[in-house]
């Protein structure tokens, strides 16, 4: 088996309803256009305030791919 490299990439999901959706959202998204998606890791997660509610679930997710050999 040969030896292989991966990306990591940051996105952030948003969602309404929860931290979940806003994770699935990202990856979901991130996969339309990235191949070969390996690992998600949530490495934060955050919520947008306006008038003492929460609006916006927001979720940081590190995603790592693997390159392609030539």
């Amino acid at each position: 088996m040969a030896d292989s490299i991966y990306r990591v990439t940051e996105v952030i999901g948003t969602s309404s309803d929860s931290w979940e959706e806003a994770t699935r959202h990202a990856v979901e998204t991130a996969a339309r256009t990235v191949r070969d998606l390996r690992v998600g890791e949530v490495v934060k997660l955050d919520v947008t305030i306006e008038d003492g509610r929460v609006t916006q679930y927001r979720s940081r997710v590190n995603i790592s791919f693997k390159y392609e050999a030539e």
